[in-house]
């Protein structure tokens, strides 16, 4: 590898690692050109973790890490002291396909930061995406990272060569954006968004009058929030997120925890540690939304405004209403078995399908995955002696789970 190229992957890939928002998913691209390179088939993309337990699997970069803002959270903003360096279109795109001809790499997550205004930097990377596609005919995986304020007419052309894009809210307020971003603001955000939404929209009409029109980001978009940089409670991050799944092309919203690296910005809290524990709850309460059929008022609320740190979102619904409870899994339907602790979505399924041929016993539901560590609480079956949540108190549960041993043997003389 040459040497200066060598040099600016080293500072580049360094610069792109605080952005999260990477996982491919939904969408399959089979390489039909004789002589082409790549393919996303199925997921796409083989996942790996880093250090710090993040899942990526993409060869992630950035175009360059020079940028005209100035944000407080961000590592490349323009008052840093730090090292700079942009790739050139060529550079960036022979460095992709010779990763994955070695498979380093089975595909390419592509940020940057903002040189000169929005659409000369979105202009670049729309290059880089088309191409490898055209040029090269690479089919493997691109995430094209959308920068905000950029045209109507550059993001439309992204998603023609892109399986997903992007744009970063950041802050789940406008006025936390605003102070800690001042040269951004949620419509300069919102605006791409909107685009990558109508492009997803037309493109589907269009596919079902023309049989070969080309899609338009088969992976749909992305977006990512930064946990613990403002004041925002749980509450205000969940329900931007439910809001965004709303909108018919948003796949998924990243949590990232913030990372303290701008130590001399006193607009932002001198956290001793990134809120992993924190991150990890609203992915938990994120994926009952998306897949357990919650509602976003039953996890948080104006009288819960967050998130319990010492359980998971799904267990602590559960305590705070113990008459819903115990479910009995030989008669209860699909939805009332998602609500049960240590119950998943196939469990639930394997249930339903098990028990149309006979009643169901603890010994089953433990070879359906159910961990009953936690389920026996909340549910009834054939033989199971253990006392429910109705039976006892939540807090004796909580306590049983949470595995405070001593109080637990002074509560039970209690019962």
């Amino acid at each position: 590898m040459n040497p200066a190229v060598y040099d600016k992957l080293k500072t580049l890939a360094d610069a792109a690692k605080y952005d999260v928002s990477c996982a491919s998913s939904g969408t399959t691209r089979p390489n039909d050109n004789k002589g082409g390179v790549g393919a996303a088939e199925g997921w796409g993309i083989c996942h790996s973790f880093t250090e710090d337990g993040r899942c990526v699997s993409l060869l992630k970069i950035m175009l360059t890490n020079h940028c005209i803002y100035d944000c407080g959270y961000c590592l490349n903003r323009r008052s840093n002291d730090i090292p700079r360096a942009t790739f050139t279109v060529s550079e960036l795109v022979e460095l992709t396909l010779e990763f994955y001809r070695r498979n380093y790499i089975e595909g390419l997550f592509l940020s940057s930061g903002i040189v000169r205004n929005a659409d000369y930097t979105m202009e670049r990377m729309v290059r880089v995406a088309k191409d490898l596609r055209k040029v090269h005919r690479y089919n493997g995986y691109i995430h094209l990272k959308s920068i905000p304020g950029a045209s109507r007419e550059l993001v439309a052309e992204a998603g023609l060569y892109a399986d997903r894009l992007s744009c970063n809210i950041e802050m789940p307020s406008e006025q936390s954006l605003k102070l800690i971003a001042p040269d951004k603001d949620y419509q300069s955000v919102f605006r791409p968004m909107h685009y990558i939404q109508q492009g997803v929209l037309e493109n589907k009409e269009d596919r079902r009058k023309f049989r070969h029109v080309p899609r338009f980001a088969p992976a749909g978009q992305s977006t990512q929030m930064i946990i613990g940089g403002s004041p925002d409670d749980d509450n205000k991050i969940l329900h931007l997120a439910h809001s965004l799944y709303q909108r018919p092309a948003m796949k998924r919203v990243y949590y990232s925890g913030y990372i303290h690296i701008n130590t001399y910005d006193t607009r932002l809290p001198a956290l001793p540690a990134p809120p992993l524990v924190r991150e990890n709850r609203l992915y938990q309460a994120d994926w009952l939304m998306r897949f357990y059929q919650f509602k976003v008022d039953e996890i948080v609320n104006e009288t819960h405004p967050n998130l319990e740190l010492e359980i998971d979102p799904k267990l602590s619904w559960a305590l705070r209403n113990p008459q819903f409870f115990p479910v009995d899994v030989n008669r209860a339907d699909y939805e009332a078995l998602l609500r049960v602790p240590g119950l998943g979505v196939k469990s639930a399924q394997l249930i339903l399908t098990s028990r149309r041929f006979g009643r169901l016993s603890s010994d089953n539901l433990k070879k359906m995955g159910v961990v009953m560590k936690r389920a026996k609480y909340f549910i009834t079956c054939n033989e199971l002696p253990t006392l429910t949540v109705q039976e006892t108190k939540p807090e004796f549960i909580r306590r049983l789970l949470t595995g405070r041993k001593k109080e637990d043997r002074q509560l039970k003389i209690q019962f």
